[in-house]
């Protein structure tokens, strides 16, 4: 991809046009999650709430309006995120055989039902109609103030990768490095359709899904072990805790891939150095859309 001090004016006529249409997304999720908390709504909320946030974070200027919008949209992105996960875990322990002997999955499952319920109140307290005109306002004002001028996405994207440097890939940290990709990959997304740029973000977010498949159960597990104990206790935790470690395995994996791969591909910007890609056995997963 060619600098915007290659392009001139037509580049950053190309990259306003593409933020332009993050915000317009935006702007359509945000109607929609005030007229329905159907899942698709609440998931395309939460997934370009992140690509706003990137693009406000690192390209706008310091302002109060700024401040308040990211501070708004986090607000409202984390209990739609709370209800995304319920939406995914009800779907997997809904359609996913196993065992029934001790009634654990149907238990858990009324659980997650409960909350559901709680939680989807609660979103929808935050997200009243007030708030979301307040939102509609603050997202508009922010949009015409992005600097785009002289901006190579591409570049900023690499560079905004996260960078291992021996980090060990722990169930915390693992996750973590997600939210780190995700910002990246929604700067690359401005680069539009070039080869390049488009293979950067098919790299990540296959990394990105490996990593969010895993969380899905990790959350899962945790839920379970709390209400019914160790593996030992009950065959849904043992099944769980074991889908947990293939999943995690799958996503260490797919990160030190992605993370060597592109290091190796835009080097000048991203040492390699920087990436202790460690490559481990993988094994098949479900996938999370199948699941979603």
């Amino acid at each position: 991809m060619r600098s915007n001090s290659a392009n001139g004016s037509s580049s950053s006529n190309e990259l306003k046009i593409h933020s332009d249409l993050v915000f317009h997304r935006m702007q359509q999720c945000t109607a929609r999650l005030g007229k329905s908390l159907a899942p698709q709504n609440v998931h395309h909320f939460r997934t370009n709430s992140r690509r706003v946030e990137a693009l406000v974070a690192q390209l706008a200027p310091e302002s109060r309006n700024k401040k308040k919008l990211l501070k708004l949209l986090s607000k409202i992105r984390k209990k739609a995120g709370k209800l995304r996960d319920l939406d995914v875990q009800i779907a997997f322990l809904r359609d996913s055989k196993m065992p029934e002997r001790q009634n654990h999955r149907a238990q858990l499952l009324a659980d997650l039902h409960e909350e559901h319920e709680r939680r989807s109140r609660r979103l929808a307290k935050s997200a009243d109609p007030a708030t979301l005109q307040e939102l509609r306002k603050r997202l508009h004002r922010e949009q015409v103030q992005l600097n785009l001028e002289g901006i190579d996405p591409l570049r900023l994207a690499v560079t905004s990768l996260p960078k291992l440097n021996g980090v060990a890939l722990t169930e915390k940290t693992l996750h973590g490095f997600r939210i780190g990709a995700k910002h990246s990959r929604y700067l690359a997304e401005l680069a539009g359709d070039s080869p390049e740029a488009k293979a950067f973000v098919e790299e990540l977010k296959r990394a990105q899904d490996a990593i969010g498949e895993w969380h899905d159960i990790l959350k899962l597990k945790q839920r379970a072990e709390e209400k019914f104990g160790s593996a030992s206790e009950s065959a849904l935790v043992s099944l769980l805790q074991n889908i947990s470690r293939a999943r995690f395995r799958a996503a260490a994996q797919a990160l030190t891939s992605a993370l060597s791969t592109l290091s190796h591909a835009h080097p000048a910007s991203l040492p390699a150095a920087s990436v202790h890609a460690k490559r481990t056995g993988s094994e098949h997963v479900t996938s999370r859309a199948a699941v979603a």
